[in-house]
This record gives structure tokens, C-alpha cells and sequence, in this order.
């Protein structure tokens, strides 16, 4: 096949907002994670659609500019869909959304990947939500490795129990999960973390990853747990730090042999394979947390890091 990856979900139009100021910048974790992929050097397809307006334009070019391969029905929404972000002072940011979603698998091109991952808003709103359902159990019948990310947004997926049953449908589906401690506290209040990872993994998911911001992560996968703090020194924001890092971790076990028809050995993974991949992932979040905006790094700069 000539593209390992396939990334679905939506792709829209970040407005920063700092104080006065505010800038324009395409974005959308599953976008994001795609961006992180191609500039890593691998083959990566993203079926997210815009507007056949500005902004859509700006979304196309970018990641056409990362090595990024769109599908033909990209620009089939009536507008560009986004999301302002309000940058605190501490760097973290706080959301607005205006979101259009629809995806089908025969937008899907038709050859097999060897991956899919899907996230975020994409994977939870209507109708695009029932489609992602479909090319996921399409991909993973044909052989390909699925991963999600929840990276739940409350202001556009309403309350916990709206969204919670097509999540867990999604995790069940897939073999690697990663969210945030946020995003486990306001999915499953009163319940630990602890819980509801291990109810992910009875769940089918053979790794499953938690991002904890400043404390950095733990992981989880067949008898091992591996946690790992944060490798940022500098934050100028806090934007696309979870897709960096999950672009990172999909490549990293990618290049380990653990994607595709490897994933089946992912409940096997030695610790050694499983701090490596994560600290890989955590190399790309923490340059991204340095620099403006959903930023990931090239696999050049990662090697000038040597």
C-alpha cells in the first residue's frame, strides 16, 4: 500500500485569541496528528473536509505543504469549521467551537491502511460520527490497527452522557487509546483513572496512554505500566501538545513493528519497546509546547536534537 497512515476527523480553523490580539492558523487534533505524521516522513491520508472558502483553502495548502494527501471530497462543506482558542496566562487554552462534520467510507480511498486513528470532535458529531464508526470497523476487518483519542471538547459535545456510549463503542473498537486525565475526569466523574484505564483494556484496547500536562505520562500494555515526565522545559502554549505527542507515539511504534498486523503483539511489548515509543512521543510534544500554535516537529529537527 503507498500510504501507511490514515488519520480521520475534522480539520478547521484555530483563532488564538491573547489578549487584543488574534491569529488565524489551520488546526483540529485529527488534522493536527496528520500535519505530525507527514513531517515525521510517513505516508499519511486525512479524510477531514472543509469550506471552498479562505480558510478551507489555508487548511489544504498546509497540509499539502507537511506531506499531507487529502481526500477528493475535502472541500464539500458549505463554510470552514472553527474554533477559538483563549490563551490563558499560563499557557493553556479554553474553547469555542462552530463546527460542520460529515464523512462517509466511500469518501475513504478503497485500498487498505495499515493504520487508522481517528479523535476529538469528528468521532462524537453527527453525522460524521456514524461514518467514522464505519471506515474504523471497514479498516480493522481488513487488517489495519486503530487508535482514538477521545480529547473530549465540553462545549460542543454537551454532557458526558450525550457522547460516553459512542466513545466507548470507539474504544472498544481500538487497539490503542490515549486521552488526558482531564479528559478521564470529566468523562467518568467520581470514578479514578486507575479504573477506568483497566476498564479500557477488558474493553479489547491493547495499550492505553494518559497524558497528565506538567507530570507527564503513564502507559499501559500487557504486564507492563511505564510512566514518564514531561521533557518540556519552555511552554509558550499548550495547543496540539496531545496530537504532537500522538503523531509521535503512532510513529514510534510504527517504526517498532507494533501498527498493522503487528498490533497484535502490542499486549506483548517489552518495557524497553514501550518507554522508548513514549518518550519519543514526549520529545515531539515538548518542541511543539515551545513555539506557537499546533506546531509538531520534522523528523529533522528531532535528528538535530540527536
Amino acid at each position: 500500500m503507498s500510504e501507511s497512515f490514515l488519520v480521520v476527523g475534522e480539520a478547521l480553523t484555530d483563532c488564538v485569541i491573547r489578549g487584543d490580539v488574534i491569529t488565524e492558523t489551520p488546526g483540529g487534533s485529527p488534522l493536527n496528528v496528520a500535519i505530525g505524521i507527514g513531517r515525521l516522513g510517513h505516508d499519511v491520508v486525512l479524510a477531514a473536509r472543509v469550506g471552498p472558502d479562505s480558510r478551507g483553502q489555508a487548511i489544504t495548502e498546509h497540509a499539502h505543504h507537511s506531506g499531507v494527501v487529502l481526500i477528493d471530497d475535502v472541500s464539500g462543506l458549505d463554510r470552514t469549521s472553527s474554533a477559538s482558542a483563549t490563551i490563558a496566562d499560563d499557557g493553556s487554552a479554553s474553547y469555542v467551537f462552530d463546527l460542520l462534520w460529515d464523512v462517509t467510507p466511500a469518501m475513504v480511498p478503497s485500498h487498505p491502511f495499515s493504520h487508522v486513528h481517528i479523535g476529538s470532535i469528528g468521532a462524537t458529531l453527527e453525522p460524521g460520527s456514524t461514518g467514522v464508526v464505519q471506515i474504523v470497523t471497514e479498516q480493522r476487518a481488513a487488517g489495519a490497527s486503530i487508535s482514538y483519542d477521545p480529547n473530549v471538547r465540553p462545549s460542543i459535545m454537551g454532557n458526558p452522557g450525550d457522547v460516553r456510549e459512542r466513545i466507548e463503542e470507539l474504544i472498544a473498537l481500538s487497539h490503542i487509546v490515549k486521552a488526558s486525565d482531564e479528559d478521564i475526569e470529566w468523562l467518568y466523574p467520581g470514578r479514578s483513572e486507575d479504573e477506568v484505564l483497566s476498564s479500557w483494556r477488558d474493553a479489547g484496547a491493547a495499550l492505553v496512554v494518559m497524558t497528565k500536562g506538567a507530570e507527564g505520562v503513564i502507559a499501559h500494555a500487557g504486564a507492563h505500566t511505564v510512566s514518564r515526565p514531561t521533557m518540556a522545559t519552555h511552554v509558550e502554549d499548550t495547543i496540539g501538545a496531545g496530537d504532537s505527542f500522538m503523531a509521535g507515539l503512532l510513529v514510534a511504534l510504527q517504526r517498532r513493528g507494533f501498527l498493522g498486523e503487528g498490533a497484535t503483539s502490542l499486549s506483548a511489548i517489552d518495557a524497553d519497546d514501550l518507554e522508548a515509543s513514549i518518550d519519543f512521543a514526549l520529545q515531539c510534544a515538548a518542541i511543539t509546547v515551545s513555539r506557537v500554535g499546533a506546531n509538531p516537529p520534522t523528523q529533522e529537527e528531532l535528528d538535530a536534537l540527536g
